[in-house]
């Protein structure tokens, strides 16, 4: 990876915490779940409409994970 890549991804990860300070713990699980069916559909399908449904399927399952 060269230089401004690595730079570029430092940035957009440390954004991306930043921005979870305020959430609640069912906005976390959201977006984690969406985050790892993103990764699992791309891994899956190896095209970006499964990394898009892996996406909101997980979003959804992270969201109702901690629903009671």
């Amino acid at each position: 990876m060269n230089r401004p890549m690595k730079w570029f991804a430092f940035t957009a990860l440390a954004a991306s915490l930043a921005a979870c300070g305020g959430m609640t713990t069912r906005d976390k699980d959201t977006v984690i779940g969406a985050g790892v069916g993103t990764a699992a559909g791309a891994a899956i399908t190896n095209d970006v409409g499964g990394a898009v449904a892996g996406g909101v399927v997980g979003g959804v399952i992270g969201n109702q994970v901690g629903r009671h």
